[in-house]
């Protein structure tokens, strides 16, 4: 199964990236998906279910140990349409 997943940390800092933002980047851009996408507002990732579950776990963990106030999540499965969404 192949999962996305999109996300934002929270409190913003229009000035600067605030510490918990650069945390989930970094754990986004080590770890093994097929597709980042890291934006100013939003964060996107793709790849097969267990890395995305284990990057979810530890942005999770990392930014909030960081400083985040909030984690927005959202999980998607992508439909490949091969046998069993696989």
């Amino acid at each position: 199964m192949r999962l996305r997943v999109e996300f934002t940390t929270e409190p913003f800092d229009l000035d600067e990236a605030p510490a918990h933002a650069l945390v989930a980047r970094e754990v986004l851009e080590t770890a093994d998906l097929d597709a980042v996408e890291v934006g100013p507002f939003g964060n996107t990732a793709e790849g097969r279910s267990d890395a995305v579950l284990s990057t979810v776990d530890s942005v999770l963990r990392r930014a909030l140990e960081a400083g985040a106030t909030r984690v927005s999540l959202q999980v998607n499965v992508i439909n490949t349409g091969g046998e069993g969404g696989r």
